[in-house]
């Protein structure tokens, strides 16, 4: 039988195999890119155009012992666009530890915080949550300029207004800026209701006014402990905004008193019936009657060409642990990192109460600006005071602090600390 001979096999050269899964390859990432372009432009807000103002910045490192050259190398560059009110949102993007940051003042340095919000001065024993910086995902938030902001409120009265979180903001600001500021060029006058800080070669003040409800009630002098005792009069506020005519950046908050219960007293019209003329209102119902009333005065009031108007958004509580999956703490007691979880949303921020607030300053005619403070604080469950703190004008003794569950302070911020960053977005937009 004779030997059958098989057709020759067609041998691809190599050169066109390569050539051939290269082209295929290119094509794949072309394609791909295309797709994500198009995909950015759809579900993205920000202008590309921004992106051609950027500049080659240096990320903090999160460890600087632990990173390697390579890393290092990599996060020289960073394509975030420069800040722009308009187009970042400052509500998206991460905290990252940075050792080698520095805060423009200390518990020790400045003098004029608190005795409640002076954390390292009252022995808490670590200082890492001065050193974590908020990081925008999208823009470059710029680092709290002093000398900028001496420069924007030249010749002018800023006022911070609202509770002791909104004290908090304005001790921060005050010293953020004080240190540049010569000793016999600044003065602090503390009053009960009405304190001011004033620089006299700058012809400027930056001002705190005490008013819890930004409405007018029973409670804003002399504090009822009782919530079940106060009274709001929703449709008043005369007594407190005649102390805000002709001042020339506003700088609002009104939340955590409202969150003392379901309900809330509230009272139209005279106090004189005292308790009998009250309702008992829903706290979201109430708080959306306040608003309107600060809203209609500002709206009545306030020369948009004169004054800048902003409204800082509701400061987070951090009384339950188990909000951030820490099922054995005890509220934000013994804390030491902020949380990573993105979107972290606890117990301690009421939706509604941003619904409200969203709502009645959508409708109004003079532009507010505001400061979006909830979701970045969210995540910052150890920068409280907790157990370093005072009460009723007195330092915790020892048998306090060993009892976190009822003393620890979860409301109030160590300074310096998390308002130092609402007042970088403060002057990022002033």
């Amino acid at each position: 039988m004779g030997i059958v001979a098989k057709p020759p096999r067609f041998k691809i050269p190599l050169s066109v195999i390569t050539v051939f899964v290269f082209s295929f390859t290119f094509i794949v990432l072309l394609y791909t890119e295309r797709i994500n372009l198009l995909s950015s432009s759809v579900f993205k807000s920000k202008s590309c155009a921004k992106r051609g103002y950027s500049k080659y910045i240096r990320k903090p490192f999160e460890d600087e012992k632990n990173s390697t050259k390579d890393d290092k190398f990599k996060s020289i560059i960073d394509d975030r666009f420069i800040f722009d009110p308009d187009e970042c949102n400052v509500a998206q993007g991460k905290w990252v530890y940075n050792r080698s940051f520095k805060p423009l003042y200390t518990d020790l340095s400045c003098p004029y915080l608190d005795r409640q919000v002076s954390c390292v001065k009252n022995g808490k024993p670590d200082s890492d949550y001065r050193r974590w910086e908020w990081q925008l995902d999208d823009c470059v938030l710029p680092r709290f300029d002093a000398r900028l902001a001496l420069d924007r409120i030249r010749g002018k009265r800023m006022m911070f207004v609202g509770d002791s979180l909104q004290r908090g903001q304005w001790q921060s600001f005050v010293c953020l800026v004080e240190f540049l500021v010569p000793k016999g060029q600044k003065s602090m006058r503390r009053g009960r209701v009405h304190s001011v800080f004033k620089i006299k070669d700058h012809n400027a003040t930056i001002e705190f006014y005490w008013a819890p409800f930004l409405i007018d009630s029973n409670t804003d002098e002399k504090i009822i402990g009782d919530p079940k005792k106060r009274i709001l009069r929703v449709d008043s506020i005369e007594k407190h905004a005649k102390h805000w005519v002709g001042v020339d950046v506003l700088v609002f908050n009104t939340y955590v008193w409202w969150m003392t219960g379901s309900k809330i007293r509230s009272l139209w019209g005279s106090f004189a019936n005292g308790e009998d003329g009250s309702e008992e209102l829903d706290a979201a119902v109430s708080y959306r009657i306040a608003l309107k009333t600060w809203a209609n005065w500002v709206d009545s009031n306030v020369d948009p060409n004169k004054t800048r108007v902003f409204f800082t958004t509701m400061s987070p509580t951090h009384q339950r642990s188990a909000d951030w999956n820490n099922k054995g703490g005890i509220k934000c007691f013994n804390e030491t990192k902020p949380v990573t979880k993105r979107g972290h949303w606890g117990t301690g921020s009421d939706k509604r109460i941003m619904s409200v607030v969203a709502s009645v300053v959508g409708k109004m005619k003079v532009p507010v600006t505001f400061i979006n403070v909830t979701q970045l604080s969210e995540y910052r469950v150890e920068a409280h005071s907790s157990i370093y703190t005072e009460m009723q004008g007195k330092l915790l003794t020892d048998e306090q602090k060993a009892d976190p569950f009822k003393f620890a302070d979860c409301i109030h911020w160590c300074l310096p600390g998390v308002p130092d960053t609402w007042n970088r977005i403060l002057l990022a937009n002033l």
